[in-house]
């Protein structure tokens, strides 16, 4: 990406394979993942815009829409035309017009705004409900591990 939004730098992991970019992304001002510095993949398949591409965490983030394993769980993401369970509107899924500056910034909004309707990682919906305090303080100690400091004492 020519011009980074603020808060994310992305591009090519390496000159030889533009198939697959290194990203960074801060968290977003105002959340409980302020600060951080979550590094993640993004994969292009070979049918590239035909199919979105795949984004992965590379590093621990304990959030609805982020499976255990890293994989970012949001419509922008899922392969286009209608979703088969009803949830989500066409419009709202993979089409090839969109960048991927327009996912980046997806997936900034979706740390701020979890959807826990939708969760991917389900004990992490469950505790956003239902004990946001907790849920902050795990979030807290991520953020602290991405800036290489200890956990904080409860």
């Amino acid at each position: 990406m020519a011009n980074h939004p603020e808060g994310i730098i992305a591009g090519p992991a390496d000159e030889d394979n533009f198939f697959e970019w290194d990203c960074l992304i801060v968290g977003p001002e105002g959340t409980c993942f302020e600060y951080g510095i979550f590094p993640a993949k993004i994969t292009f398949s070979e049918d590239y815009p035909l199919s979105p591409p795949k984004m992965r965490f590379t590093c621990d983030l304990f959030h609805p829409n982020i499976y255990p394993d890293g994989r970012v769980c949001i419509s922008i993401l899922h392969s286009p035309g209608d979703d088969p369970t009803g949830y989500e509107s066409s419009n709202e899924r993979w089409s090839p017009v969109q960048s991927v500056e327009k996912i980046l910034l997806s997936v900034v909004s979706m740390i701020a705004s979890p959807n826990d309707e939708s969760a991917a990682n389900v004990n992490a919906a469950k505790m956003w409900r239902e004990d946001r305090m907790q849920f902050e303080h795990i979030a807290h100690n991520l953020v602290r591990k991405t800036l290489g400091f200890g956990v904080a004492p409860r």
